[in-house]
């Protein structure tokens, strides 16, 4: 009996990890605490939060998704990690658009800040979504 190997990233994984980051995206979205938290941090706390959120996304894909078989499947386990966080900045993104909270064009800089800060949980939430049905 062979045991099959997921290698790939496909629709039904993009729809998980958009409906994981969904659900952490929302509720902090509305909240006035996570726009000031943009508004106010300073440039190194917001690369610290972008560190942190990759770094747990590395490790809960590492012990989760890929049960640490990552050896032959560097590549996909690092587009794991990029498409996780990519997929749930689009979530975040939409949502805060939705709520006139993402200036994207008159302040791209404060848009950037408060995505930084909603996607750190979104983007665990997405992952672990993701992870619910490896083998």
């Amino acid at each position: 009996m062979s045991l099959r190997i997921n290698w790939y990233f496909n629709a039904e994984d993009a729809s998980q990890i958009a409906i994981g980051a969904f659900a952490l995206a929302v509720p902090i979205s509305f909240t006035e605490e996570a726009w000031q938290l943009g508004d106010t941090l300073p440039p190194t706390n917001l690369v610290l939060i972008f560190l942190l959120s990759i770094g747990f996304l590395t490790f809960f894909t590492y012990g989760s998704v890929f049960q640490a078989n990552v050896r032959e499947r560097v590549v996909v386990f690092i587009f794991r990690i990029a498409a996780a966080y990519i997929v749930a900045a689009i979530v975040v993104a939409c949502v805060l658009i939705s709520l006139n909270k993402f200036p994207l064009l008159s302040e791209p800089e404060l848009a950037l800040r408060r995505l930084i800060v909603i996607v750190m949980p979104a983007s665990m939430g997405a992952i672990i979504v993701d992870g619910l049905d490896k083998e």
